[in-house]
């Protein structure tokens, strides 16, 4: 299939963006049109065109059993190969020369690359190196240096990287420290995403990051992750307090690994055989190598987008920021790579061509149908991505799922937050529990039931684990089935291993269940494409209540804003203003995280959980939540479809009775009640002035679903008696309810 370059287009044949999308999302789309080029000198660039290393293997596990029979960077993100995304951003971004490594599946990854025309695109040059025995990111950069095809500085990355940021800011940057400083070999890129407090990791399923960094020159001191210190505390060497007057703690920024590397980099591996993985070893090996003094500096990013999918949980959050554009122009209705162009419809509903769906069939908001896929009568798809040719029976419901392609799926069958990959079976009236991950070519017996986070495939199990832990792919000695034999054999080896087969997923089932990792069933569930269970978010937010023991630091030694000043004095204004931007960012963060809710169904009780634990990591009250909570839920009864001012309050009677238990558990004080009512006030007299004219209504509204009760409506008009008659406009308006609301107060007296 041949298919044009983004230059070649230069943006101009996208479709518009539909404007139910965040205005955020469309700008970063607006950036975007037109590639960006990195500006440097021309004879520098002319001799030394911009490099980058793209790395085709994650060297980890993360992704088995799928991954023994499909290199990570080849499987569908929202249909889409992993490393199509990398390439195409690669190729926007002003990069001209792109080194692939590959060790584990290189065939199918030469395979693709050959049939997918990147190697054809002008001023974008691909090329393969290839390794049978390297089993770490270190190995992959040693035996490229020894290739001699770097000539000065360049962009590492891993082709499972999704971003759309401009280089441009980053290299200059790069290269201009390292004309005053040849020690400054790397330049991370990073972006602020604050963890959970609950759980300790990002949204993408990572660890907590702890980092060190200089606010002045964004020189990187410190990096540590959670994991390496379950008890959430480290410590700073006191002669790197003593060298740095000035010093920011951070544990609420995201590797977006993304770097920006001088030659040096490669020669240090080459150095130093010590050097495996990219963080844990090299990172962490030059933050403490006082000798030599290389240096690592960050770069972060605030407008753009970019992630990397390090596992299953990352899979899903990356997956729905594509289907709500937030990685624009790389979005599924724009052709950046040998895709199939889908059609953007209402409420993020992507469909390409050749579908086939029953009239009575539904197809819900944020859901991506394949080509050729056929959706019998009665079912349900919402929150979901179906690949190609999938045949999707009737009666089904398929819930914030990934289905890949060639899937059959016969009636009755319900599946929730799973993966299933390319030419699984599953036969009437089955059940996939949350989390769970069918690999290729599976089958599920009829009405069975698959457990949650349960792991499926063709192959056994692995009987010991491999030697090495960054291997990502199985070798002889470790007891996995040769793929080869066990797909391609034939007949034979099916007969052998019917009976085990069938009696693990019911009748006519084929496949092998995966015990849980090392890790138990707490690793499961971290690193899922599932919600995070509710009884397994209740049994942290206990512990951190029992827990007296959390570290605390003096005010005097750290300041909200996390830098340390030794013997600084407090600057008031400075707080001031920190905690102005925090409340900013958490009312921000609580908006994004009630839209998620309603866009994924999550449960009310689950959403109460995550704010609880969203206003613990800002240190805000329940009323804080409240008034944070209040204002997206009233634009989502705006945003809905009405003429009128009494279908619009019909709206807000839909919205208020599936969350109004959300505002009854973070409402329950008065004050916090009277705040809602002041916020509502502003929001009728500023941002949703629609609502104006239905504020009593509303307010009574509120008042029967008990989100405000009597007291608080009460106080609030007393409170307004003495204020001017341009505050009392609503008050006014509610006479006749708040007079109603007195009278029956004395007939009880």
């Amino acid at each position: 299939m041949k298919f044009r370059s983004l230059r070649q287009i230069g943006f101009t044949d996208y479709a518009p963006i539909s404007s139910f999308f965040p205005s955020s999302a469309v700008a970063m789309g607006a950036q975007k049109k037109g590639s960006s080029r990195v500006t440097e000198d021309a004879e520098e660039l002319a001799r030394n065109p911009l490099q980058a290393i793209l790395l085709a293997d994650s060297f980890t596990t993360k992704f088995r059993p799928i991954t023994l029979e499909r290199p990570k960077v080849l499987l569908p993100l929202v249909n889409v190969p992993m490393i199509d995304y990398t390439l195409a951003w690669l190729e926007s971004a002003g990069v001209e020369e792109v080194f692939i490594f590959c060790c584990a599946h290189s065939r199918q990854v030469m395979d693709y690359l050959e049939s997918s025309g990147w190697h054809k695109q002008p001023n974008f040059t691909v090329a393969m190196i290839e390794s049978n025995n390297s089993i770490s990111a270190g190995d992959a950069l040693r035996l490229i240096y020894e290739r001699n095809v770097i000539h000065g500085d360049f962009v590492l990355v891993s082709g499972d990287t999704v971003s759309n940021m401009s280089l441009t800011h980053a290299v200059k940057e790069h290269k201009e420290r390292r004309k005053k400083d040849n020690n400054a070999v790397m330049t991370m890129v990073i972006k602020k995403s604050k963890p959970s407090p609950v759980i300790h990791q990002s949204r993408l399923g990572t660890d907590e990051l702890f980092m060190a960094i200089d606010p002045d020159t964004k020189q990187l001191l410190c990096y540590e992750e959670r994991g390496e210190h379950p008890r959430g505390a480290i410590s700073l060497e006191n002669s790197l307090l003593a060298d740095n007057p000035s010093i920011s703690l951070h544990n609420d920024k995201q590797d977006c690994y993304i770097d920006i590397c001088s030659q040096e980099v490669l020669s240090l591996f080459t150095d130093n055989f010590d050097y495996q993985h990219l963080r844990r070893h090299f990172v962490k090996g030059l933050l403490v190598d006082d000798i030599m003094g290389y240096k690592i500096f960050t770069h972060e990013i605030h407008s753009s987008y970019a992630a990397r999918i390090d596992n299953y949980r990352s899979y899903d959050t990356i997956s729905k920021d594509i289907i709500q554009r937030w990685t624009y122009p790389f979005v599924p209705d724009v052709r950046f790579s040998a895709n199939c162009t889908t059609k953007l419809e209402r409420e993020g509903m992507y469909k390409a061509p050749e579908i086939q769906q029953s009239r009575s069939a539904h197809i819900g908001p944020f859901t991506v149908i394949g080509k050729g896929t056929r959706i019998g009568d009665d079912s349900r798809i919402t929150h979901s991505v179906i690949g190609e040719g999938c045949t999707i029976g009737s009666n089904v419901s398929i819930v914030g799922s990934y289905i890949w392609n060639n899937v059959t799926i016969e009636d009755g069958c319900e599946l929730r937050h799973a993966i299933v990959c390319d030419g699984v079976i599953i036969k009437a009236a089955a059940t996939l529990e949350p989390g769970v991950v069918l690999s290729f070519k599976v089958v599920i017996g009829r009405e069975f039931v698959v457990p949650a986070y349960s792991k499926v495939s063709l192959f056994q199990q692995p009987t010991a684990q491999d030697s090495d832990e960054e291997l990502e792919y199985a070798d002889s000695s470790s007891g996995a089935i040769d793929p080869l034999v066990l797909i391609y054999q034939g007949s034979y080896m099916h007969l052998i291993n019917s009976f085990l087969l069938a009696e693990q997923l019911g009748p006519g089932g084929a496949g092998f269940i995966w015990s849980a990792c090392d890790g138990g069933c707490e690793e499961e569930w971290r690193h899922s494409v599932a919600p995070i269970p509710t009884d397994q978010l209740a049994k942290a937010l206990l512990a951190i209540e029992e827990d007296s023991e959390i570290v605390k630091v003096s005010d005097s030694a750290l300041t909200p804003s996390g830098e340390l000043e030794p013997g600084s004095d407090d600057d008031d204004s400075d707080n001031m203003d920190d905690s102005n931007v925090d409340t900013v960012d958490f009312e921000k963060e609580a908006e994004a995280t009630f839209l998620r809710a309603a866009q994924d169904n999550i449960a009310v009780d689950d959403l109460i959980l995550e704010m609880n634990s969203l206003r613990l990591s800002y240190n805000k009250s329940a009323g804080d939540c409240t008034g944070a909570l209040f204002y997206p839920m009233m634009k989502l009864a705006l945003e809905s479809p009405h003429n009128t001012a009494v279908e619009l309050q019909k709206n807000v009677a839909s919205v208020v009775s599936k969350w109004h238990k959300l505002f009854e558990v973070l409402a329950k004080e008065v004050d916090d009640q009277i705040e809602l009512i002041m916020k509502f006030e502003e929001m009728c007299l500023e941002s949703t002035k629609e609502f104006a004219p239905i504020f009593s209504q509303i307010l009574y509204l509120l008042y029967e679903r008990e989100i405000i009760g009597e007291e608080a409506i009460l106080r609030w008009d007393d409170e307004r008696k003495d204020a001017d008659e341009s505050d009392r406009v609503f008050v006014k308006q509610s006479e006749k309810f708040i007079q109603w609301l007195r009278e029956a107060d004395e007939e009880e007296d």
